[in-house]
């Protein structure tokens, strides 16, 4: 029997690139929007405690399927084992103006 795919995506969201692991991962009903199911988060030991993970789990506690918009996913891998999910912040260098999304399809040209 083969085993199940594990999936990292990764995305922007609010000025943080996020690193999750996840089962499930497909083009949902929602137009624009990708949806992640069964998230799953590294199992550490009591001793060690990873900060950047805990972040995670706290903010996806109750969350049983989450749909990111398009254009914020930056990459979706598939993986063999998970590895840990991360917040990531995005260095602004000063910047304070935020890309604006673009459109997912450019208009076509006149024939």
């Amino acid at each position: 029997m083969a085993s199940k795919s594990i999936y990292k995506v990764i995305f922007h969201n609010q000025g943080k690139l996020y690193e999750l692991y996840a089962k499930e991962v497909y083009q949902g009903e929602l137009y624009g929007f990708v949806e992640i199911e069964e998230l799953i988060f590294g199992e550490n030991s009591s001793v060690v405690v990873d900060p950047g993970e805990e972040r995670l789990k706290s903010e996806f506690a109750d969350v049983k399927r989450s749909f990111i918009p398009m254009h914020s996913i930056v990459r979706i891998d598939e993986v063999e084992k998970e590895g840990s999910g991360k917040i990531t912040e995005l260095s602004s260098k000063g910047d304070n103006v935020t890309q604006f999304p673009g459109p997912i399809y450019a208009p076509g040209k006149d024939s």
